[in-house]
């Protein structure tokens, strides 16, 4: 017997089933109820079996994510782990032996961990208190200190007692606004235990105060009716989630507290309703009465109440008298001012709200939507019968005599009324016809028709006509349906009321019998589409004129003539001939002599060509069947034009540029083009002609209702572009083009045989044609006729040339044949031509010898240069590979340091100090307010007053243009100013911005005036300043987190490069350079070494091997060590070159102080040569140490700024005498031509010429550094990374300013934009 476990399988059916082992087989295993199998053996334990035994997991719980899903399973294996919160294994979830750790999937009664009350349900948003939960199943035994509370993202320790937690609510400034239009917002609380959710359910904190932006109408009612618990303070006008007022004054409870005296929206003070009746009628004095509840709560208060109605354009306010009521109690009227009311609006009714106020601002409740219906009678009622059918409450009467009556009020009417209104007046009918059997129904529109549609009658031709009461409008319309006539009649319209005279129409109308004779075509394809043309007499009867053939609609359009009917046929399912029925209403008219045939659907095989040009009219032949029983065969185009066709990348750009928005694309232009039909089996079309550049979207034959797409045929059709055609005459378009008779014209252009071939280009010259012998994509050639052909215009002189391509006509101008053929030749010329051309030959052989002998000398040389050039070549592809792979090894020691220390940053204290303050060595920022005690109140109290002032717009902005106007105020006066002014406004970058952009916009309309393109282009004014500071505060982010790190790498592999030549520590010049003006041109003998350096860390001493050169100076060399030792601190925090100084060390007491400059300094007249180690004679592996400059010593003072070419100008000139001091070079040593004539501007540039053992240093510096450059523009202006805020901001507020001042010109708006961009120090 063996034993296992099933899983219980939902879905599935078994085939067949065995359990195999080494030497039993087992079937027919039944299944307990337990779920345990009990397998008995085969008799015959030698059956041999062929199968395969694949072992797979009996449970895939990780497949479930969330604990409904693994409990709804009801998988045994299976349960929720509930502080892993995942679905597990038993044996995989720690403690799952614990109480409520393990939740078993396979258990019915299993429920997830849930919160079942909260306690409060909810809170308000104004404060903060303790929320208390009940969780179902919480489990056993976990640490309590391990829980907290999730109020979305606000984290709360959670207290844990059994199955109660408490936790503490958000404080009211973290939470979310309320919902949109809510009075309350709905916040994710979250029990988590470490990082896992266990249970999440909704907490509700609500807003008193929103209540009543919500409620305008009835705060009061709204705040003690919500489902919160809120209450009205009556003399604060106020919703409070506490029963605290201000004062001591009437509350009315929240609904919710039904045991206080006044609680409920019943007890709020309140508008029932308006007294008597709501019409009110405009210009006369009317009253206004209301009926309100609980007024008395309002007596204490001194204010007075208003009654408002709400009457455009502004509401009207009336004084209002409160007097109570004894027919119930607490029931209170309000007697609203008498007043003559008017409304601007040209219609009769206008509603209009109403409500009260106690005093000015406390609105008492409406209880629903109270309003009042102000009314003008003479609006709208243009005839007695109108006004007299208003209702008896509006007491509008028709007043007048009969020329000047018109509708008013009884009490504005001065005259005498008018009871019985005049003899209908008829202004039209339609239709104008309608057939015999009747049925037509007919619009009569005019005035004094009636009141009600029972007491008008209408005739037609003597024939009644019955009326259609759901269609009448009183006095001004009529609809009735005719009735059968015996006869074709005509005769007049009849309208009487109530049995009086009759109105009479000055038309006629008439009573015709249509007759149908003919039908064309008279078949057509099954698909339907087939316009039909069907004659006959008076067909234009009646206007519900309808068509079917057999049973099957046939759509009437176009225009409807007496003769002639058109409609479109149905498809139809089969091929039938079938009967012409007209219909008019419910009766018919139909075609006996004709039946209409519907044929099979014609079909395409092939169709040639499938290109053509833009232009159109290239002809395309069709072959299929049945092409001719279509009526109106087609070829049709859908194109749609550039602009509207997603282009690859093009939702990508619009991400970066402004607002995401989703492509729609705008209808396709449908172009269409007839076909010609030939035969059953063939027709030509004409290529549609569609804009240049469209972009095709299909192209299909529409045949009726047919559609045949060009590709299913085979291939797709395609649209080229346009040919271009030069003139025959280049070199003067506007001059004949000279023909010799028996000459082929070569006709030279692009595309010419793009979209056409040969044999249908037509060529003509005037009335001759041009026979077409050649068509390539560059040339047309054509062969003329003999003689001068007649122009077209009788008026020209000349025939024009004009080239035909389907319906593209190009002319090249006119054409003149040479007629006259060649002049007589005199004898005497031709001997001398003789004569000359045989002392010619000998003269033209030898200039032949001597240049053939020097090209093969050119050519020698030039192969030689090739050599050399390879040579070259070679040699900086060496260089260069040599040099990458020691700055690689050198980058990735570099790569080490920044991952241990990270980049040198400055603090932002210190970058902002340096953007603002250039140059500066003590900042502003870091001054305190040095004034004598008795004077600092007053200072300080003058600086709030200015901190006030700066921070008006009108005055901040004043004052800028002001110092901007100032010309005795310099350039850095200025940028001073805008620092200091970014400093005070820092706080504040929201109103810097705004004041920012408005003395910008000033700046913008100023440069526009004169030159848009020097916008921006220096900073000299105080706002570009300002400008150049924002763009500093807001880019500190992304250059610390995107241009940074690049940057540095690129500056560090730039001098690890050009520290490994000798650098001139006066003139500036490196043999390692990207500068060619920068680059030293003397072979300069150096040797690298390596000084061991001691270093001082507190009591350790350690020893750091530096690498310098021979040729370094001392300063040189002290700098190298600084950028070694303080290779993870920023420049601006190590300590200057200047107060050090180098110590050489050689044995126990071998010190030597080293330095640029002193009395073993090599002297040669009046030039004086900086020291090196090479001078002092240092080894290599000598050990120095850097120490503190003891004493003022200014030989060094002068090397501070040998760096800088910049800075040392007084080295041009040595004709004034003195000591000047050299490195590597002396600075007077130039080319003799450059100092002989540095007049001439050609021979300066023949100085600045770079010899080519020179150049080669340039090119492999810059194939090493290429890598870094574009590693170093890739993060900073790669595609992969968004623009950052501010630079898009500011880009847009310059596009937004182009648009403004209508600048189209791109390169423009481009050089504002490029004039900012400018960096900016961070390391």
């Amino acid at each position: 017997m063996s034993i296992g476990f099933l899983k219980v399988i939902q879905q599935g059916r078994i085939f067949f089933s065995l359990f195999l082992t080494q030497n039993k087989v087992f079937n027919a295993c039944p299944v307990s109820r337990s779920f345990c199998l009990q397998c008995r053996t085969f008799p015959n334990p030698h059956t041999f079996f062929t199968f395969q035994v694949t072992r797979l997991p009996v449970a895939e719980c990780s497949s479930f994510a969330s604990c409904d899903s693994c409990l709804g399973a009801a998988d045994p294996f299976c349960g929720w782990c509930v502080l892993q919160g995942r679905c597990t294994e038993k044996q995989q979830c720690p403690a799952s032996d614990e109480e409520n750790h393990w939740l078993w999937s396979y258990d019915d009664h299993t429920q997830c961990v849930s919160i079942q009350g909260l306690l409060p349900a909810n809170q308000s948003r104004h404060e903060q208190t303790e929320v208390s939960m009940t969780v179902l199943h919480f489990p056993a035994g976990a640490e309590h200190d391990a829980w907290k509370c999730l109020f979305n993202d606000w984290s709360s320790a959670a207290q844990v007692y059994g199955n109660q937690v408490r936790c503490t609510s958000p404080p009211p400034e973290d939470l979310p606004p309320n919902q949109q239009d809510e009075d309350h917002v709905t916040v994710r609380l979250a029990l988590v235990f470490q990082d896992v959710t266990v249970t999440v359910t909704d907490f509700v904190f609500y807003d008193c105060a929103a209540i009543m932006d919500l409620a305008l109408s009835n705060p009061c009612s709204a705040c003690v009716s919500s489902p919160w618990r809120c209450h009205w303070c009556l003399s604060d006008h106020l919703c409070s989630h506490t029963p605290q007022c201000s004062q001591e004054e009437t509350i009315i409870y929240s609904q919710n507290d039904e045991q206080k005296e006044l609680w409920g929206p019943d007890s709020c003070p309140r508008v029932e309703k308006v007294e008597g009746s709501h019409l009110i009628h405009v210009g006369l004095e009317g009253e206004l009465d209301l009926i309100g509840y609980n007024f008395q709560l309002l007596n204490g208060e001194a204010l007075e109440f208003n009654c408002i109605i709400e009457v455009e354009p502004a509401p009207i306010t009336l004084r209002a008298q409160i007097e109570k009521m004894t027919v119930g109690q607490d029931q209170y009227k309000v007697h609203c001012q008498t007043h003559k009311y008017e409304y601007p609006l040209q219609v009769m009714e206008h509603q209009v709200p109403v409500f009260v106020k106690k005093g000015d601002v406390y609105r008492v409740d409406n209880k629903g939507d109270i309003s009042v219906t102000l009314y003008n009678c003479s609006v709208g009622q243009s005839d007695c019968s109108r006004c007299q059918a208003l209702p008896a409450d509006y007491q509008c009467l028709w007043c007048g005599g009969e020329e000047k009556a018109s509708c008013v009020h009884k009490d504005q009417c001065e005259q005498d009324t008018i009871s019985v209104c005049p003899t209908p007046l008829i202004h039209s009918f339609s239709p104008m016809t309608g057939i015999m059997e009747g049925g037509t129904t007919i619009t009569i529109d005019g005035e004094n028709m009636g009141q009600k549609a029972e007491e008008v009658s209408v005739t037609v031709c003597d024939q009644p006509c019955s009326l259609l009461p759901d269609l009448y409008v009183v006095s001004n319309r009529i609809v009735c349906t005719l009735s059968a006539s015996p006869e074709e009649a005509s005769g007049a319209v009849k309208v009487s009321v109530s049995g009086r005279d009759p109105g009479v129409s000055s038309q006629l109308f008439s009573y015709q019998d249509p007759i149908v004779q003919a039908l064309d075509p008279v078949r057509g394809p099954m698909a339907g589409g087939t316009m039909i043309t069907i004659l006959g007499s008076k067909l234009l009867t009646g206007d519900q004129i309808s068509v079917t053939v057999g049973d099957l609609p046939c759509e009437v359009f176009g225009e409807l003539l007496e003769d002639q009917l058109y409609c479109i046929t149905s498809p139809s399912s089969v091929q039938h001939e079938m009967q012409i029925h007209v219909f008019y209403g419910a009766f018919e008219r139909q075609l006996h002599s004709t039946l209409y045939s519907y044929t099979e659907n014609p079909t395409i095989s092939s169709a040639y060509p499938s290109s053509a040009f833009y232009g159109g009219g290239r002809k395309v032949v069709v072959t299929g069947l049945n092409l001719d029983v279509v009526q109106a065969p087609l070829i049709r185009a859908l194109v749609r034009s550039p602009g509207e066709d997603p282009q690859p990348g093009a939702e990508k750009k619009r991400r970066k540029r402004r607002r995401k928005r989703e492509f729609i694309p705008n209808p396709v232009l449908e172009v269409d083009e007839s076909c010609q039909q030939i035969n059953s089996t063939a027709m030509e079309c004409i290529s549609p002609s569609v804009p240049d550049a469209s972009i095709l979207v299909d192209v299909l034959f529409v045949l009726d209702n047919v559609r045949i797409p060009f590709s299913s045929l085979g291939d797709n059709f395609s649209y080229q572009k346009n040919p271009i055609l030069k003139p025959l005459n280049r070199d003067n378009p506007s001059k004949p083009y000279s023909l010799k008779p028996g000459n082929v014209l070569d006709i030279e252009g692009e595309g010419l045989d793009a979209g056409i071939s040969k044999q249908e280009v037509r060529a003509m010259i005037g009335n001759g044609v041009c026979t077409v012998k050649t068509l390539t994509h560059n040339h047309l050639y054509c062969e003329p006729p003999l003689a001068s052909p007649q122009p077209l215009d009788p008026s020209a002189s000349l025939p024009e040339f004009v080239v035909h391509m389907g319906n593209l006509q190009f002319n090249l101008g006119q054409v003149k044949y040479d007629e006259e053929g060649l002049s007589s030749f005199p004898r005497e010329a031709k001997i001398g031509i003789g004569v000359g051309a045989a002392l010619l030959i000998p003269i033209v052989l030898i200039i032949i010898f001597m240049y053939r002998r020097q090209s093969k000398k050119a050519k020698r040389d030039y192969e030689k240069v090739l050599v050399q050039l390879e040579n070259l070549e070679t040699s900086v592809g060496d260089q260069c590979r040599k040099e990458f792979t020691d700055l690689m090894t050198e980058m990735m020691d570099l790569t080490s340091d920044i991952e241990g220390s990270g980049i040198p940053f400055l603090d932002y204290t210190t970058y902002t100090e340096k953007i603002f303050f250039p140059g500066d060595t003590i900042s502003p920022l870091r001054k305190s307010l040095d004034v004598p005690e008795n004077r600092r109140v007053t200072v300080e109290q003058g600086l709030t007053q200015l901190s006030n002032l700066l921070n008006n717009k009108l005055f901040l902005t004043k004052l800028i243009e002001t110092l901007d106007t100032q010309v005795t105020l310099s350039q850095r006066d200025r940028c001073h100013a805008a620092s200091l002014l970014t400093v005070a406004l820092h706080g504040k970058l929201e109103y810097l911005t705004d004041v920012m952009k408005t003395l910008l916009c000033n700046l913008i309309d100023q440069c526009v005036a004169k030159n848009p393109k020097l916008l921006l282009r220096r900073t000299e004014t105080i706002v570009e300043k300002l400008l150049t500071n924002w763009m500093s505060i807001c880019l500190h982010s992304f250059l610390r987190e995107a241009a940074a790190e690049p940057l540095y790498r690129l500056y560090r592999a730039i001098m690890y490069q050009v520290d490994k030549g000798p650098v001139d520590a006066v003139t500036g010049k490196a043999k390692r350079t990207l500068n060619d003006g920068r680059l030293l041109r003397e072979d300069i003998e150096c040797r690298p070494m390596t000084l061991t350096v001691i270093v001082k860390n507190g009591a350790e001493v350690q020893r750091v091997p530096v690498k310098v050169l021979d040729t370094d100076t001392i300063t040189q060399v002290k700098k190298k060590i600084l950028n070694h030792v303080y290779k993870g601190t920023p420049f601006s925090q190590r300590p200057p070159v200047h107060t050090l100084d180098l110590e050489w060390r050689s044995g126990q007491a071998g010190h030597l102080t080293l330095s640029d400059e002193d009395v073993t300094s090599l002297v040669q007249g009046q030039w004086k040569r900086l020291n090196t180690l090479n001078h002092y004679k240092v080894p290599d592996a000598a050990t120095v140490t850097l120490i503190p400059r003891l004493h003022n010593n200014q030989c060094e003072t002068p090397s501070n700024n040998y760096m800088s070419g910049e800075k040392t100008p007084m080295l041009e000139d040595g004709e004034d005498g003195g000591i000047r001091v050299w490195h590597l070079v002396k600075s007077v040593e130039e080319p003799e031509v450059y100092k002989q004539r540095r007049s001439s501007l050609r021979e300066r540039e023949r100085a600045k010429a770079i010899p080519e053992i020179y150049l080669t240093r340039l090119l492999y510096m810059k194939g090493t550094l290429q890598k870094f450059v574009d590693d170093t523009f890739q993060a900073m202006l790669g595609v992969n990374r968004p623009v950052p805020i501010a630079i898009k901001y500011f880009f847009d507020f310059l596009d937004e300013m182009a648009d403004k001042h209508g600048i189209a010109e791109k390169e423009t708006v481009h050089i504002w934009k490029t004039h900012r961009l400018v960096p900016s120090p961070l390391i």
